[in-house]
């Protein structure tokens, strides 16, 4: 694989990239590693996404046309399986299921990892805390992408943090509180870690400042249990139309990210396999970032509102 970007994705409304399992008191809970119990995205789950988000980009951009007359409802479906057979789309995402066997696509994309995760502070509002762990991770994929370096990162012990000097989050001078736990703040000079983040994680200016001041390094314990306790646990009901009482069964709970929540995923694109149509590894990444591609619905419950993201595909020309 010759070229290499990262996918940001930042979470504009609450998102449930679910596992389909449920061990505990949640139903239905969102997917995590195994190893860790960090929150993670399904690198199927993103690919799948992305080709449907560049299928109907190729609808829009050639104006595909339904063949005969058929009924309008049937109408979209139709110009969908036209561009699900598009030779671009194909050599870079390969084939609809009925022909994987004929070669696989050009692009591979990883699990998408936890960057950063919104905190509910007593002042600030919220803050979006990291630790040594994620940051170790993250900079042994920048490069494995061939991308800039990380910032030297600092490293709390438990119970202490570190933000930029003059944050918002700060109470009585050196206090952060999250949640219901008061950290202090390490004594160590500003460095470039929370601007790095806000240049190449989000497009949004407001965003982009709000990073800036925002961000919290915290130790590896004390971010695992932010991340494990501190999601959306929501009671979904269905009703007795008659009764307006919950129907037998039709109570469950089910977990989601907050809003704000900030993943990244790995891209890597090889020289495409289709000998009908090749591309260079060049040209399938440019593909991706030519759709430019904004949002992505991601995870369950679209029709509520849930999963909607801003993604950011950063690769070298913009280092």
């Amino acid at each position: 694989m010759s070229e290499k970007a990262l996918l940001f994705i930042h979470a504009l409304t609450s998102l449930h990239p679910g596992s389909g399992t449920a061990l505990g008191t949640v139903d239905l809970p969102v997917q995590r590693e195994r190893h860790t119990n960090w929150p993670i995205i399904p690198g199927s789950t993103l690919k799948g996404i992305l080709r449907d988000a560049c299928r109907e980009k190729i609808i829009i951009n050639r104006k595909l046309q339904d063949d005969g007359p058929e009924k309008e409802e049937n109408k979209r479906l139709t110009k969908r399986r036209k561009a699900d057979v598009d030779a671009e789309l194909t050599t870079v995402f390969g084939p609809p299921t009925l022909d994987s066997s004929a070669h696989a696509g050009a692009l591979s994309i990883t699990d998408a990892r936890i960057l950063a995760f919104p905190v509910r502070s007593l002042r600030g509002v919220f803050a979006w805390v990291t630790c040594p762990g994620v940051l170790q991770r993250l900079s042994r994929d920048l490069v494995l992408a061939g991308l800039d370096s990380l910032p030297e990162w600092p490293e709390p012990d438990k119970e202490k943090l570190f933000c930029i000097n003059d944050s918002p989050l700060l109470v009585d001078g050196d206090k952060v509180v999250l949640e219901e736990f008061e950290f202090t703040k390490s004594n160590k000079e500003d460095n470039d870690l929370a601007d790095w983040f806000a240049q190449r994680s989000v497009k949004d200016q407001n965003t982009k400042e709000r990073i800036k001041t925002h961000l919290a390094v915290l130790n590896d314990d004390d971010f695992t249990h932010f991340v494990r306790h501190a999601t959306e646990i929501v009671a979904r009901i269905g009703l007795n139309y008659e009764t307006k009482t919950v129907r037998s069964g039709a109570l469950f709970y089910e977990e989601f990210l907050p809003p704000e929540t900030l993943f990244y995923s790995v891209v890597l694109a090889g020289e495409g396999r289709n000998n009908s149509h090749n591309k260079s590894a060049e040209e399938v990444l440019k593909f991706l970032s030519d759709n430019r591609i904004d949002y992505l619905q991601i995870g369950g419950d679209e029709t509520i509102g849930k999963g909607y993201c801003a993604v950011r595909l950063y690769s070298e020309e913009k280092s």
